[in-house]
């Protein structure tokens, strides 16, 4: 078996070094949880410090005069302790995830979401094997982290009997559901968790910004088809020349007990009650917008804002998809047995959440306190000022918030502290907040992969020791940084594109921002 695939010597050795250094770094920072205590904390020094000196702006929108507020004031102490277990419970995100995630968690643990991508794999033509499997790797990006557990160890599988190298497949699999998360065909929660992350920080500018889960698809769409045939191309011409020929007595080696069985009856038709199930909740969903006088359509409204109803009814549309196709699908193979399985699985899901419950509730205050403190509306007025006298032109401001998106992302994940900023500084800039939103997503998932940080990276490096004890993180990294270089290109140039071009990032919403003209200054 060939054992080169990264390079020795010098170049490894730094390679090593540098990523040491990173992680070295990563652990030395706390938990996420007490970096937003410790934001909280500068927040409330700085909103003290601004109201002191008397900072303000003009909101250019409605002509409002903005002043900062000091956190330690009267008022917003009492708001802090008195309204605690409302703004908890007002954070636009938790509410949208939680109801998404009782759906989601009967369609993980029915095993609907590991047939789907099990079944999809295991037909999937040689000739078309790497487009295919990053395709599926996008399309995965539904099934939360069950996609790591299920399509990167099948796509190795099949590579091998294919008489492919395995680690081409980890590779291929890995970018799709990782490298390429700001892309996708069909949206799922992670639009509407990261759009929830979006409306208040808009609303920080406009206040009648309304929440847009399809806000991103166009865009998307358009991340998941270009970068297709890039992924295609690195793979097959770059990637799996570098790790040499593999064979079957290679395999038979490195995962004698690794079997690829087909898919049982019991599957199959569980498989086709769940797409009887999900064909049923479109129609539930398709008969409520279309009729006459449909609930789901602002009669009143004009032109796209007519769907808003429909929008806004797509995180139920998402969570009633989930838990009909799953139940549907575990009472065909056996996994529900009765209604109490189905409350078991929805609690079990509910509970694994409770890591995110812990961090809302800080990241919530935080917003909370920074809309209460004024500092992000004056402080994105004045950084829209400063940008307006630089004069850069709207792409080069949304590559600059890619790039910045990118290297923080290998440090820090999450990103929902930074849109309070972003967000509505590019508002006042012309740029909507759909479209900061998709330039910040490409930034955030380019890096996915060649991060020790990202959560999922030891469980693909353990995942790819099984076909090479040897494989470390320099060589996962090796491996990897091809998919981030021909990524970030493609990204920057598909951003300053759709912005040149002027188009929607998704339906009913557009690239550019228009202050709403009964509200516009004089």
């Amino acid at each position: 078996m060939n054992e080169t695939i990264a390079p020795r010597g010098v170049g490894e050795r730094r390679w090593r070094r540098l990523l040491d250094r990173i992680e070295r770094v990563g652990d030395a920072l706390p938990d996420p949880v007490f970096i937003f205590v410790g934001c909280i904390g500068l927040l409330i020094a700085a909103s003290a410090v601004a109201a002191a000196v008397g900072w303000s702006a003009v909101n250019p929108v409605n002509g409002e005069t903005l002043r900062a507020e000091s956190l330690l004031s009267r008022e917003n102490l009492a708001r802090l302790l008195v309204d605690m277990p409302e703004t908890m419970t007002k954070f636009p995100p938790l509410g949208l995830v939680l109801v998404v995630m009782l759906g989601a968690a009967v369609a993980e643990r029915s095993g609907l979401f590991g047939a789907l991508l099990g079944g999809a794999i295991r037909k999937l033509p040689k000739a078309i094997l790497s487009p295919a499997v990053f395709v599926i790797g996008v399309m995965s990006h539904h099934a939360a982290d069950a996609a790591y557990v299920v399509l990167i160890p099948l796509a190795a599988l099949i590579y091998a009997e294919a008489g492919r190298h395995p680690l081409a497949g980890v590779a291929i699999a890995y970018a799709g559901i990782s490298g390429a998360f700001a892309g996708n065909v069909i949206p799922g929660q992670f639009d509407v968790l990261i759009l929830g992350i979006t409306a208040p920080a808009a609303q920080l500018i406009d206040p009648g910004f309304v929440l847009n889960p399809l806000g991103n698809w166009w865009f998307t769409l358009a991340i998941g088809t270009l970068f297709t045939p890039i992924a295609w191309w690195v793979t097959d011409r770059v990637v799996e020349p570098r790790l040499g020929p593999w064979t079957r007595e290679d395999t038979a080696a490195a995962a004698p007990d690794l079997v690829l069985e087909d898919i049982g009856a019991a599957q199959k038709r569980g498989l086709r009650w769940a797409g009887i199930a999900a064909i049923l909740v479109v129609g539930l969903f398709a008969a409520l917008t279309l009729w006459p006088d449909a609930p789901l359509i602002d009669a009143e409204a004009v032109g796209p804002k007519r769907m808003t109803p429909f929008y806004q009814a797509l995180i139920a549309a998402f969570m009633l998809l989930f838990l009909a196709s799953g139940w549907a699908y575990g009472s065909a193979t056996g996994a529900v047995k009765s209604h109490r399985d189905i409350v078991a699985m929805m609690s079990e899901g509910i509970r694994g959440m409770a890591p995110y419950l812990v961090l809302a509730f800080f990241a919530a205050h935080f917003v909370a306190m920074f809309a209460w403190s004024k500092l992000g509306p004056v402080l994105a007025v004045h950084g829209a000022e400063t940008l307006k006298g630089v004069g850069l032109p709207k792409p080069l401001l949304l590559i600059a918030l890619l790039m910045m998106s990118s290297v923080m992302d290998l440090v820090i994940g999450s990103a929902s502290a930074k849109a309070p900023i972003a967000v509505p500084m590019l508002m006042l800039l012309g740029i909507s907040p759909e479209m900061t939103t998709a330039a910040y997503r490409m930034g955030d998932s380019i890096f996915n992969i060649v991060t020790p940080l990202a959560s999922n990276f030891p469980l693909v490096l353990i995942i790819s020791q099984r076909w090479r004890p040897s494989f470390g993180v320099g060589s996962m990294v090796a491996l990897m940084l091809p998919y981030t270089m021909a990524f970030a290109v493609a990204g920057m140039t598909l951003v300053l594109v759709w912005v040149g071009l002027g188009l929607p990032v998704g339906p009913g919403a557009p690239g550019v921002y228009a202050p709403p003209v009964a509200a516009s200054a004089p």
